[in-house]
């Protein structure tokens, strides 16, 4: 059985007087089942490449628009105006992932590597939109969709909400677990939120496998101009939904591996003299 999500936004429970601040976010988010993907039209079909030149040799990416359009439009942009040029690769992890992309490792500070971006964020592009769900809930992937899709809403915006949903939005958060919502129908959470929103199934785009090159983030919906690129053969699963895939490594996954097993200090940091620089990134 999955682990029901915590909850990825803050929430706002007025509760006499005070607020009870709550996190959630998703753990084991799963691809879709092949019933779902059927017929489903491949999203890396369209594919263009980008060449990230560093001092250890290149890295040929193959970037898909198809799956993630703004968020590769958004690659692409900063690559053309020089945006990575001069950064390095900050954090390095063996059998996992090697991060870039921060403007703030230009400067002398390593204090501050992981914390910079371009001024602005977007956001995540991992799911897309299933098939309508209605009736009585009963397992967790609908429990979840109704979680996040009509409750945390309504909450967040709610100053007096219903007191039966307050309950069992406690229940679920105290029990990390969402029993509580069972029994009930979707179409009860739609009246008692007020909305006529449809509740849908969310479908995965794309799982974090060897060599794809995903988004780094602060959370949901935060991404800016940091990336990362999987070196883990069995894949990075336990980031599913987390971070939006947007292409793969195409030729130089030796060079990644060169990258991510640099001498480190305790932040994951390559030492100094060690760095793996981005000369450029090319859009041929």
């Amino acid at each position: 059985m999955k682990q029901f999500p915590h909850i990825i936004a803050t929430v706002m429970l007025v509760i006499t007087v005070g607020f009870l601040m709550v996190n959630c976010h998703a753990n084991n988010t799963e691809t879709s089942n092949p019933d779902e993907t059927k017929g489903q039209k491949d999203l890396t079909t369209k594919k263009i490449t980008a060449i990230i030149e560093t001092n250890y040799g290149n890295i040929e990416l193959e970037l898909w628009p198809e799956m993630a359009p703004k968020t590769v439009d958004n690659f692409i942009k900063l690559s053309k105006e020089g945006f990575y040029d001069g950064t390095y690769f900050h954090r390095v992890i063996p059998d996992f992932m090697i991060q870039g992309g921060d403007p703030n490792t230009k400067d002398k500070d390593r204090a501050n590597d992981g914390q910079g971006g371009p001024g602005y964020q977007f956001e995540d592009e991992c799911y897309m939109i299933g098939e309508e769900i209605k009736g009585t809930i009963n397992d967790e992937d609908a429990a979840m969709q109704v979680w996040t899709q009509l409750i945390v809403p309504y909450l967040e915006g709610e100053e007096n909400p219903n007191q039966e949903l307050l309950n069992i939005a406690q229940e679920v958060i105290e029990k990390q677990s969402p029993e509580a919502m069972y029994g009930k129908t979707i179409e009860w959470f739609q009246e008692v939120t007020g909305t006529n929103t449809p509740v849908h199934k969310q479908i995965l785009k794309s799982p974090v496998l060897y060599s794809y090159i995903c988004m780094a983030n602060a959370g949901p919906n935060t991404n800016g101009s940091q990336f990362f690129i999987v070196t883990k053969k069995e894949g990075a699963s336990w980031l599913n939904g987390r971070h939006t895939v947007f292409g793969k490594v195409a030729k130089g996954m030796d060079v990644v591996h060169t990258i991510e097993k640099l001498p480190r200090d305790k932040n994951d940091n390559p030492l100094e003299d060690n760095q793996a620089f981005i000369n450029r990134v090319i859009i041929p």
